[in-house]
């Protein structure tokens, strides 16, 4: 899967999913410190990825300023134990669904939710 990862993904989260066979472009290794979330998005949608972040910013990018969704936005508020432990858990979890597409979807620690995104071009 062709994902873009936020420069807050975990650096084990990143390992974990190319380890798995996934295409994981990483914001802080493409952009360290300085790509603003329009610049994420962008890059995101620009290369047909799946965006995954901890950042609940894109949400209001999306749903109330009106950006350009990209493919798909993952957004995981889940309870950071250990880095390992999170990593597994992001990897199983993207790799649970293949409707990752064209929805903001949430993941916590007892639910997926998915909306579908407006401005959808990909």
């Amino acid at each position: 899967m062709l994902l873009c990862a936020n420069e807050n993904v975990p650096g084990d989260c990143v390992t974990e999913l190319r380890a798995r066979g996934h295409d994981v472009l990483w914001i802080r290794e493409t952009a360290p410190g300085m790509a603003a979330d329009e610049l994420v998005l962008e890059t995101a949608r620009s290369g047909g990825r799946l965006l995954i972040t901890f950042d609940k910013d894109f949400g209001e990018l999306v749903f109330y300023r009106g950006a350009e969704g990209s493919v798909g936005i993952v957004l995981f508020r889940i309870r950071k134990k250990s880095p390992a432990e999170v990593s597994h858990r992001v990897a199983e979890i993207i790799a649970s669904r293949n409707d990752w597409k064209g929805h903001f979807s949430v993941i916590d620690d007892y639910s997926i939710r998915m909306r579908p995104l407006p401005n959808v071009t990909n």
